[in-house]
């Protein structure tokens, strides 16, 4: 018992960023845009985060944890007009634009870190964002804010409710009067931004500097995790605990004596072999919003 109860605050510490992210697929997806670029937009937001705190830190800056999510967050929301106009304005195949903006990505942030710090990763900050007294770092609280939050705008909120529109019959949403196209850029911006603060808490939380194996696929959980919990906040939720458990799991598996005679590699591919097998075994009705990945031109029907 003390072992799982020890394993909780590690638990949460990894279930953050990935549960921040797929709120804001969610959310994307739930216009009608999918955004499979979760992955390069959280590790935008890491190096960032990671960069502006080295700096922030090297020049004494008492603040600069929060300031720096707050700038991971906001490059994150920038680099993704990038899907949205691709998406959106220009009617482009969402998968192929978001397969861009991930590869874009890695490019970017390897070429920042080599202006920054002429190295192919950020510089090693000393002291990262601190645990509470329960060892709870604050971007698991900051996670089941945005959970509820999402919830509230989605389904208690007319925004919200012009969003899911915007997503299940836009055309039925344009002849309302709802500019589809304007809340598809704010969804797909608010994703955006969520990815990138999952990335600055994950860089934050979990390592001491950012190298191109940062995020390592936890941007495709993240996406997983949206359809695995069927387009909800709070199926969302749980997927994300589900898959978050898995990865700490593979972590911590090996400093227990009992299991270290298996091989490593046997926990390193756990996380994404229960995500897998999560999807296949529990996949069924199609609970994607209707328009979801379809492009929309004013008019049609």
């Amino acid at each position: 018992m003390s072992v799982i109860l020890g394993m909780i605050p590690s638990v949460l510490m990894i279930v953050a960023p990935i549960l921040i992210a797929a709120v804001g697929g969610m959310i994307c997806e739930k216009s009608g845009v999918v955004n499979i670029a979760l992955e390069g937009l959280m590790g935008i937001g890491a190096c960032t985060a990671a960069s502006a705190h080295v700096l922030m830190e090297m020049s004494g800056f008492g603040g600069s944890v929060w300031v720096s999510l707050l700038l991971g967050a906001l490059i994150g929301g920038l680099f993704s007009i990038i899907h949205a106009v691709a998406a959106i304005t220009l009617n482009a195949d969402q998968t192929i634009s978001g397969t861009g903006l991930n590869l874009l990505a890695d490019g970017v942030t390897i070429f920042a870190a080599q202006i920054l710090f002429a190295a192919d990763r950020t510089r090693e900050f000393r002291m990262g964002m601190r645990p509470d007294a329960l060892g709870i770092y604050p971007t698991a609280y900051i996670a089941l804010f945005i959970v509820a939050a999402a919830w509230f705008v989605l389904y208690k909120l007319p925004f919200g409710m012009h969003l899911r529109a915007c997503g299940e019959h836009p055309g039925a949403a344009d002849s309302v009067g709802i500019n589809v196209r304007r809340t598809r850029y704010i969804a797909v911006i608010v994703s955006g931004l969520l990815a990138g603060l999952a990335g600055g808490c994950c860089v934050l939380t979990q390592t001491i500097q950012y190298t191109s194996t940062t995020i390592n696929g936890r941007g495709f959980i993240a996406l997983a995790a949206v359809s695995f919990g069927r387009w909800r906040p709070s199926g969302v939720a749980l997927a994300a605990l589900l898959f978050g458990t898995a990865q700490a799991f593979s972590i911590i598996a090996n400093t227990v004596p009992a299991l270290r005679v298996m091989p490593s590699e046997v926990f390193n591919i756990l996380p994404y072999a229960v995500t897998l097998f999560a999807l296949v075994i529990f996949s069924g009705k199609n609970y994607a919003p209707a328009a979801s990945g379809k492009p929309y031109e004013k008019g049609a029907s």
